[in-house]
């Protein structure tokens, strides 16, 4: 059964009929996520995979593939076009064509070059792939859209159709105070883009002092330059806060933060959660969704000029319709 939330995620998601890949025809969970989504009319869905098996599959099922496309990347028309596509971009750093034709037909690869030719507004992967094989081809591709920032994921956690930002839960394991404070803004964006109070607390184990050590003096310098970058013109307007050092109670609870912060604008009213190290991030995601039956969708990669999106391999079809959804509305470039 659908949640609240997710219905909601698929409501925005028709507002804008976007175009998603996913390179994964070979895992039911895709194929029976991808009926869901186009059922509802809220993405355009092109599987990569064998179109007989996936074409079989359907028919099975007595589903409809309307709304859906099947592309065989190795029988591509377009095959050839996204190999010297991808030898122009990778050249100068020694790829030759040949090597080129054989990342081409690998799907991670073809996915995302499909984006780069404008084929196709974002892809969806992992299921059955690791992040850095999902990652890889979008930084070498999609590149970031800040050349001096670094990309970084965020994890949506949801409990009674309230909703959180997590970062980073996936890629950088032990953040450098630059790296936090990229993240803190990235996911400031990221929580405006889902309609979510961008209040960003960079957590601890210590509350404005209250704990001594490397990793709190590093959160707090993060925060200070999270604090100045939020002046440059672009976050002008957008409502953008930023607080930190702060332990999780101080953040989530407005008791607690009136007795440890009581001047902070986010404190109490937390909605976006920097985690110190990759470690915390992904250990305190997991455990609310097991242990607290939080709907968990990502890691969704922010920092690219277009969303391709990694998947948990535990994921769920509900949480692989959402996510789904979520790289619609990523692609959707009126949405601040």
């Amino acid at each position: 059964m659908l949640s609240n939330y997710l219905k909601g995620l698929i409501e925005r998601a028709k507002k804008n009929y976007k175009t998603i890949v996913l390179p994964e025809g070979e895992d039911e969970r895709i194929l029976q996520a991808a009926h869901i989504i186009t059922e509802a009319k809220a993405v355009k869905v092109i599987i990569l995979g064998d179109e007989s098996e996936i074409k079989d599959y359907y028919t099975k099922n007595g589903w409809s593939l309307d709304g859906i496309s099947i592309i065989k990347p190795e029988n591509s028309p377009k095959l050839e076009e996204y190999t010297n596509l991808l030898y122009e971009l990778r050249k100068e750093k020694g790829l030759t064509l040949e090597d080129a034709k054989k990342l081409a037909l690998n799907y991670n690869y073809f996915g995302t070059l499909m984006i780069k030719a404008g084929d196709a507004d974002g892809m969806l992967s992992g299921a059955n792939h690791s992040t850095a094989d999902t990652v890889r081809p979008a930084l070498q591709i999609i590149k970031s859209t800040h050349k001096d920032r670094s990309v970084s994921t965020a994890v949506l956690l949801v409990k009674d159709d309230q909703a959180y930002v997590f970062s980073d839960c996936a890629i950088i394991i032990d953040p450098t105070e630059k790296e936090l404070c990229d993240m803190a803004l990235a996911a400031g964006e990221t929580a405006l883009k889902f309609g979510i109070e961008p209040n960003v607390a960079l957590l601890s184990y210590s509350t404005r002092g209250s704990g001594k050590g490397e990793g709190v003096d590093k959160v707090r310098r993060a925060t200070e330059m999270a604090k100045e970058a939020l002046k440059l013109p672009e976050y002008a307007g957008k409502g953008i806060k930023i607080d930190g050092e702060m332990q999780a109670d101080a953040a989530l609870d407005a008791v607690v933060a009136k007795k440890k912060a009581p001047d902070s604008e986010v404190a109490g009213k937390a909605r976006v959660l920097i985690f110190p190290d990759l470690e915390a991030a992904n250990i305190g995601y997991k455990l609310l969704q097991r242990i607290c039956g939080c709907e968990a969708y990502g890691p969704l990669m922010q920092g690219l000029n277009a969303p391709v999106n990694d998947l948990s391999r535990g994921a769920l079809v509900e949480d692989i319709v959402g996510m789904i959804a979520l790289t619609a509305i990523q692609a959707d470039s009126s949405v601040n």
